[in-house]
């Protein structure tokens, strides 16, 4: 089978074996923002049209190819789900141009109960980090457990019995970003200094001590100010603040590991948050994402199934 991941801003492609083995790989700068209205078959075909006459079955397509600016709105599937859950919504791209069955994953959404009379629940969702939590439950056997995919917006999902039961999400990354180049703080640290692991665990640590993250970030003006830090482990310092809110923002009491999945920066980053913690964690790359739309592909109707 055939395996996208089209994101907003990237574009990534992954020939499948049957026993979902990683055949060839391809990646574009052709996210979904740069595609014109109408030009998804087009975009498609100019990337992987030879793969599409060769001997796949089918292609399974994840990310923000199925939101509102992509190329068919793949409607959510509601948590609890599992594989299948997934797989009876995936939607089905009606093109007389394509060369074989082409479907988008739907993504997840959750409710989360809110105790006001105007607001009863606040709903969250994701768009290709379930495929990457359906891989590595699928590579780890994993069954039960916390996944954690860092970055722009961190996902946290909580797993029984192969379903994705409730998730979070927390702007982490984006806020690191907005205080690191758009705030005062952009001319107090130094975001191209080299990681600083002490830093970084001082920020865990400093996050951990209670206040808000609006107060603690102000610490990192004053400890330049006051000349008690320098710029470079200020930047580490300030990712040890923003990720350890994220952190205690959770109750950990009875978390002994969790399973990072994204890229090696930030999956080390949070490594070493949780290890401050005494919590292991294991961690998974770009892998995940091949991985879970295999699984997906298992779990497809008979008519469907590319084996």
């Amino acid at each position: 089978m055939l395996a996208l991941d089209w994101g907003t801003t990237a574009l990534r492609g992954a020939r499948l074996d049957t026993d979902g083995r990683v055949l060839e790989e391809r990646a574009f700068d052709k996210g979904i923002l740069s595609v014109p209205a109408g030009g998804f078959p087009a975009a498609f075909d100019a990337c992987f049209g030879d793969w599409a006459q060769g001997p796949a079955r089918a292609c399974l397509i994840s990310g923000m190819a199925g939101s509102k600016q992509g190329w068919v709105e793949a409607p959510y599937c509601a948590c609890p789900a599992g594989f299948a859950d997934v797989a009876a919504q995936l939607q089905w791209i009606s093109d007389p141009a394509l060369r074989l069955p082409t479907a988008i994953v739907p993504g997840l959404n959750c409710e989360h109960a809110c105790a006001l009379p105007q607001l009863d629940s606040v709903p969250d969702v994701m768009r290709g980090e379930e495929v990457q939590i359906f891989g590595a439950m699928h590579v780890g056997g994993v069954t039960d457990g916390l996944f954690i995919l860092p970055g722009t917006h961190s996902k946290w999902a909580w797993v029984r019995d192969s379903r994705v039961t409730r998730f979070q999400s927390f702007m982490t990354g984006e806020f690191f970003a907005l205080l690191s180049q758009h705030s005062l703080l952009a001319r107090t640290i130094d975001t191209t200094a080299a990681f600083d692991p002490q830093a970084f665990t001082l920020g865990v640590a400093r996050a951990g001590q209670g206040g808000s993250l609006l107060h603690n970030a102000f610490g990192t003006r004053t400890l330049a100010l006051m000349a008690r830090m320098d710029a470079g482990p200020l930047a580490s310092y300030l990712s040890g603040l923003v990720i350890g809110e994220e952190l205690h923002d959770n109750a950990l009491a009875d978390i002994r590991d969790v399973v990072l999945i994204g890229s090696e920066n930030l999956t080390r980053r949070y490594a070493l948050a949780f290890e401050t913690l005494n919590i292991s964690a294991r961690r998974m790359g770009a892998e995940a994402t091949w991985a879970g739309l295999h699984a997906l592909g298992q779990h497809l109707p008979a008519e469907r199934n590319p084996r």
